[in-house]
C-alpha cells in the first residue's frame, strides 16, 4: 500500500510538469476514494480538492480547488471579508491536531460574480485566487466542473462534504473531522414547490431527502456537491442556502456550476480548469411535478453530446443548509 501511494504521487507530478492538457485530464479523480455509502467521516484523502477557509483563525467557509492556484467558492462567504484576512488549508482533514498531508496559502484576490443578489442568493459563486501554485499530491487534487448542457434528473447521486455543524446549533464534535454525505438531487421544478415558486432560479440546484435527515449546515457553505460519472467526479454545485438543516420537505440549495463556464473562464486566463458534460439517462421525474404558481414544464428537452469540453480524454476512475439569511 505505501508503495502504491508513492506511485500514485509520483505519476500526478509528472501529469502536472507536463501542462495543463494532462492537468486537466487528472481533475476529479481522487486515487484515494472509493465513496459507497453516506452520513460519515470522510476517509482522509477521499475529497482532495475539498479546502477549509479560515478568518481569524477559524473555519467559516469551505470550497473547492479548481486548478492549481485558483479556488471555487460562495460568494455569501465574503460580504465582509477581505483577502488580506484570509488563509486557505488544502489538504485538511481534521480542523484539530496534525495535519500531515496539508498545505495554506494565502489569498490574493477574491472574485465575487457581479451579478450576485444577496437577498435572493442568485449567482452566489466566488473565485479566490491563491497567493502561489500548490504542487498535486493523493490529498490535493482539482475537481472536475460540470460544463454547460449537463442534466442532473432527479435522484442522481451526490455528494456533500464539510466540517459545518452536524444540525442546527450543534457543533462538529472533537477532533472535527471532514464530513461527507451522499444526497439524492431534487428537481428545480420539486424545490421551487418547497420553497416558494420563483425561489429556485435556473443558476441553482438542490439536493436532499425529501424526509430529511441528510444536508449541509452552517460552516458548510461555499463547500463542492459533486457526482460521479465514467469514474470521474463533477462538481455540480457549490453550498449556498437552505431552511435549517436537513428538514423534511426542505433540501438544501446550490450554486449550478454549468451556468458559469464563460464567467469562469474570463478570469482563469490560463490552466483553466477542466470541464466535463454530466448526462444523465432515463426520464426526468421532475418534469411531471406540478404545484400552484409553477409554469408549465417544457415539451422538450434540448439533446446534449457527453463529452469532455477542455480535456482530451475521460479517465475512468446529517448536515449545510443555512438559514435564509445565510450567516456564515
Amino acid at each position: 500500500m505505501a508503495l502504491h501511494k508513492v506511485i500514485c504521487a509520483a505519476t500526478l507530478l509528472t501529469f502536472f510538469n507536463q501542462g495543463k492538457s494532462l492537468l486537466n485530464s487528472l481533475c476529479g479523480k481522487p486515487p484515494l476514494n472509493n465513496r459507497i455509502v453516506g452520513g460519515q467521516v470522510a476517509p482522509q484523502g477521499s475529497w482532495p480538492w475539498q479546502v477549509s477557509l479560515h478568518r481569524s483563525g477559524f473555519h467559516f467557509c469551505g470550497g473547492s480547488l479548481i486548478n492549481n492556484q485558483w479556488v471555487m467558492s460562495a460568494a455569501h462567504c465574503f460580504q465582509r471579508t477581505a483577502a488580506s484576512s484570509l488563509l486557505v488549508y488544502l489538504g485538511r482533514q481534521s480542523q484539530e491536531g496534525t495535519n500531515s498531508n496539508e498545505v495554506s496559502r494565502s489569498v490574493m484576490e477574491i472574485i465575487v460574480h457581479p451579478d450576485y443578489n444577496a437577498t435572493t442568493s442568485d449567482n452566489d459563486i466566488a473565485l479566490l485566487k491563491l497567493s502561489s501554485t500548490v504542487t498535486f499530491t493523493n490529498f490535493i487534487l482539482p475537481v472536475c466542473l460540470a460544463a454547460p448542457g449537463s442534466t442532473f434528473f432527479s435522484g442522481i447521486d451526490a455528494w456533500v462534504t464539510g466540517w459545518g455543524t452536524i444540525g442546527s446549533g450543534v457543533p462538529l464534535p472533537s477532533p472535527q473531522n471532514l464530513m461527507e454525505v451522499e444526497v439524492p438531487i431534487v428537481g428545480n421544478r420539486r424545490c421551487n414547490c418547497n420553497y416558494g415558486v420563483g425561489s429556485i432560479t435556473d443558476n441553482m440546484i438542490c439536493a436532499g431527502l425529501e424526509a430529511g435527515g441528510r444536508d449541509s449546515c452552517q460552516g458548510d457553505s461555499g463547500g463542492p456537491l459533486v457526482s460521479k460519472q465514467n469514474g470521474v467526479w463533477i462538481l455540480e454545485g457549490v453550498v449556498s442556502f437552505g431552511a435549517g438543516c436537513a428538514l423534511p420537505n426542505f433540501p438544501g440549495v446550490y450554486t449550478r456550476v454549468s451556468q458559469y463556464q464563460l464567467w469562469i473562464n474570463s478570469h482563469i486566463n490560463s490552466n483553466q480548469p477542466g470541464y466535463i458534460v454530466f448526462t444523465s439517462t432515463g426520464t426526468n421525474s421532475d418534469l411531471s411535478v406540478t404545484c400552484p404558481g409553477l409554469p408549465p414544464a417544457p415539451t422538450t428537452i434540448p439533446p446534449v453530446a457527453r463529452e469532455c469540453l477542455t480535456c482530451p480524454e475521460l479517465v475512468p476512475a446529517d448536515f449545510f443548509s443555512l438559514n435564509l439569511t445565510q450567516s456564515v
